[in-house]
């Protein structure tokens, strides 16, 4: 059984474009973007060094611009696709403007709050996020590797 489709592989490379981005700003290589209707209506990228701001994830930029866009803080019938599973804090503003759905690539041991960690989408909230992970995980272990072993030099 395949777990992603056409769809889901063209998105997340549009987010791996987006983590490419903040690599190359001196960022850690985090992409995202947020999808409605087979069509993308916003872009996040991780840009924590580059604006020297702490909350600048991925997640919240692309749902600053989302939000935005469409006028609403309930981002309904919308999913996200980001390359690193979501903070404890990206988790909560996901659960916060209630999204649908959320893919992501991989897992953050550190500090995921999905499955890693705290599991913040398996609580019984008002509204639930239904999620998936692994894809094209490979190809974002080898940026998220070649960024750290880059800086560590």
């Amino acid at each position: 059984m395949n777990l992603f489709n056409n769809w889901d592989i063209y998105f997340m490379k549009k987010a791996i474009s987006q983590a490419l981005i903040s690599c190359e700003k001196g960022d850690v290589p985090v992409g995202a973007v947020i999808v409605k209707n087979n069509e993308i209506i916003a872009y996040g990228r991780n840009r924590k060094e580059e604006k020297r701001n702490a909350l600048l994830h991925a997640e919240i930029d692309a749902l600053n611009k989302a939000i935005k866009l469409l006028g609403d803080w309930r981002l309904k019938d919308c999913k996200m696709y980001v390359t690193c599973e979501p903070c404890v804090m990206c988790a909560g503003a996901l659960l916060h403007c209630r999204l649908d759905k959320i893919i992501f690539g991989v897992i953050e041991p550190k500090f995921g709050g999905v499955i890693s960690n705290a599991r913040l989408f398996d609580i019984p909230y008002n509204h639930k996020i239904i999620y998936k992970y692994g894809l094209l995980a490979n190809e974002i272990k080898y940026i998220m590797k070649r960024f750290f072993r880059k800086l560590r030099q």
